[in-house]
Order: structure tokens, then sequence, then C-alpha cells
């Protein structure tokens, strides 16, 4: 398990209320996983995912429960990013931790389209 950074809950409330740790991490498992499914991405990209979870510029629902789709646009690498984050409640174990589930660099096509299809939870200002 690798700890990526901590989450402001008072963002995330827009996806539950019922958050029990501010701690993100990512398994070995979802590292390999990424870089399976988006190579590179991981590697090239990685160092950013403190960023992205701390300040994301948008938060969507995931397609499952306590789930965050978010969007950064991450200005040092002129990128944008989609990562899905699992959100720890009381209903989960408490020795679990948020976790990062995936995590890709995005086209401007497809940013926007997450955007105008996307019911949106949270917007950075």
């Amino acid at each position: 398990m690798n700890f990526v950074g901590k989450i402001d809950r008072e963002i995330y409330k827009c996806v539950t209320e019922d958050i029990l740790t501010d701690d993100v991490v990512i398994t070995d498992e979802r590292i390999k996983h990424t870089e399976e499914n988006h190579p590179g991405d991981y590697k090239s990209y990685g160092q950013h995912l403190r960023e992205i979870v701390k300040d994301p510029d948008y938060i969507f629902a995931g397609n499952r429960p306590k789930t965050a789709l978010i969007l950064k646009h991450v200005s040092e690498v002129d990128e944008k990013f989609k990562t899905i984050l699992r959100l720890i409640t009381s209903e989960d174990d408490e020795k679990f931790n948020n976790s990062i589930i995936t995590f890709m660099k995005i086209d401007e096509k497809e940013w926007n389209r997450l955007i105008r299809n996307k019911k949106i939870l949270y917007k950075s200002e």
C-alpha cells in the first residue's frame, strides 16, 4: 500500500457525508492495473496524484456508491487527468483507507464530454 496524500473532507462531502478518514492510498495491484490499462500514465504522472485528490477541479458521482470521479488539470505538466477514488465510510472496515481505483491522462475531448454529460457535484472556484 502506497500513501498518496489527504483529501479535504468538506470538498468530498458532495459524494457522501460519511467519510471516515482523509488518508488516500493506492495499492500495488491498482498501480499495476493502471499501468496495464493506461501504459506510462502512473510512471510519468503518478507524482501528481497528491495534488489531484487534494485539490480537484471537478468531482462527479462515480459509477459505484461512495466513489468519486475526479477531473484535474495539472498546470505544471499542462495535462488533464481522470481519477476514480473510493471513499471509506462507516459501512466499511475501519482499517481501510480512501483508495485510488484508477488514474489516467485524458484529452480535451474526453474532459469536455465528462463535464457535458455527467452531473457535477463539485467545481473548484
